[in-house]
């Protein structure tokens, strides 16, 4: 009997452990499992920032093709100009008025050899900015889900896709709660950045719509775009002097409207990051 009592006991001791051990592995698993969804996150916005990279690259040597080609026109034109000045002088067909224009002109060369410097440079910077400021989205939205947010560069503008049953219940342009946190992170983000200006897109899809509030696609999308702005500027303090708000209906979709995928693309919130055009007017007007 006793021997009996110490069996059941051992065996109790031995199923507890197992148990322990069990509950330590789901635990582990969880974890790796964790650790992978981060790292290939992690891993896509690495591809993201070296296409955005390798396209940058492209566009740079682009540009240094073209100013190497412009910088030898130039000293061609000043080699030739300078000919002509010296020759004319020697043989006195030129007046002094005529010979000082000639050598404005040579200036006014030297000069626009400056400014296509000072261009190139403030692209750089531009671009770069414009890399920064992507790559910090992304990695404030990593959480979120990729079929919901997308966020891209071209031609030196930003866009981010947002879609709108993330943002917004069927029909109605009430932002839901969970949709203003995610408009926190990107708030968050363009705070780092005031000198940015941007604008918020509404776009639907094709169906038809009127209500007691609503006319038509035209008002549900200007008015999605503008409770955008509002949360935007009311509860996260954006400066609305940087925010536009814009309506675009359903008349530039992305995907098809014959299925309801293509409708479900086309359902969209855009912020749209502008570029910073006025550092290129104030580098034209002092040139």
């Amino acid at each position: 009997m006793k021997k009996v009592k110490f069996l059941l006991i051992v065996l109790g001791l031995v199923g507890l452990s197992a148990c322990v051990t069990s509950k330590k592995f789901n635990k582990l698993d969880q974890t790796y499992k964790s650790l992978q969804r981060d790292q290939n996150n992690c891993s896509q916005s690495l591809r993201d920032a070296q296409a955005a990279n390798d396209r940058l690259n492209q566009q740079e040597k682009d540009l240094e093709t073209q100013l190497a080609d412009l910088k030898k026109q130039l000293e061609n034109s000043n080699t030739s100009t300078t000919q002509i000045l010296n020759a004319l002088q020697d043989v006195s067909v030129l007046s002094n008025k005529q010979a000082e224009s000639v050598k404005q002109s040579l200036a006014t060369i030297n000069q626009k050899d400056s400014y296509i410097q000072g261009l190139q440079s403030a692209m750089a910077r531009k671009d770069s900015m414009n890399l920064e400021l992507a790559m910090s989205l992304k990695g404030a939205l990593r959480d979120v889900n990729d079929k919901d947010i997308n966020i891209k560069v071209e031609k030196g503008v930003i866009y981010v896709d947002i879609s709108d049953k993330m943002l917004f219940n069927s029909g109605r342009y009430a932002v839901t709660e969970q949709a203003k946190k995610v408009l926190g992170k990107v708030a968050m983000v363009l705070n780092a950045h005031p000198d940015f200006e941007f604008m918020v897109e509404g776009h639907t899809d094709n169906v038809p719509i009127h209500t007691s509030s609503m006319e038509d696609n035209w008002d549900l999308s200007v008015k999605r775009a503008t409770s955008v702005v509002r949360i935007l500027q009311n509860q996260y303090h954006i400066s609305p002097a940087r925010m536009a708000a814009s309506g675009r209906s359903e008349y530039i979709p992305v995907a098809s409207n014959t299925d309801a995928n293509g409708r479900a693309l086309n359902r969209r919130t855009r912020i749209i990051i502008l570029p910073q055009l006025d550092q290129f007017f104030k580098l034209l007007a002092n040139k």
